[in-house]
């Protein structure tokens, strides 16, 4: 396996990260591989927001990961910044590789170097793989999340 990238999304990565956000139950009912248009829109609005980091894992020229990293100014935790890490995927062909560690490690990092005090992140609880993998780098499950579908 090649050297891995990881770098800002652009509007070319859009198929394959809409392909790796769909490839799962969840995914399929939720996202529209076919009209790429509100992806193209997202991105636009994510890259001129310095607190928004949609980023791609690219190997041999290929996209195999994509994430988003959050940063969060805060007035809790005494004025406290932290970051939530969501939508990760790594494709199929690329899972047990290790792409996992090291692309929650880059976000974890960044997520330092921007000053944040915590990372957090939300795991659909069928999820129960990807929850296993979170708690192995380190995370635990401190809070139970809700949703409002709006």
């Amino acid at each position: 396996m090649g050297d891995l990238e990881i770098r800002p999304a652009v509007a070319d990565d859009i198929p394959a990260i809409v392909a790796m956000l769909a490839d799962d139950p969840l995914g399929s009912q939720r996202e529209s591989p076919g009209d790429l248009t509100p992806y193209l829109s997202a991105l636009e609005r994510l890259s001129v927001d310095p607190n928004q980091h949609a980023v791609v894992a690219v190997r041999e020229g290929r996209v195999v990961g994509t994430l988003q990293l959050t940063i969060v100014p805060g007035l809790s935790r005494q004025g406290a910044t932290r970051s939530i890490i969501e939508a990760v995927r790594v494709h199929a062909d690329e899972r047990g590789s290790g792409l996992g560690t090291r692309f929650i490690e880059w976000a974890v990092d960044r997520s330092r170097s921007e000053g944040c005090e915590l990372v957090q992140l939300t795991s659909d609880a069928t999820r129960t793989d990807a929850h296993r993998f979170y708690e192995r780098l380190g995370f635990t499950a401190s809070h139970v999340g809700f949703k409002l579908q709006l």
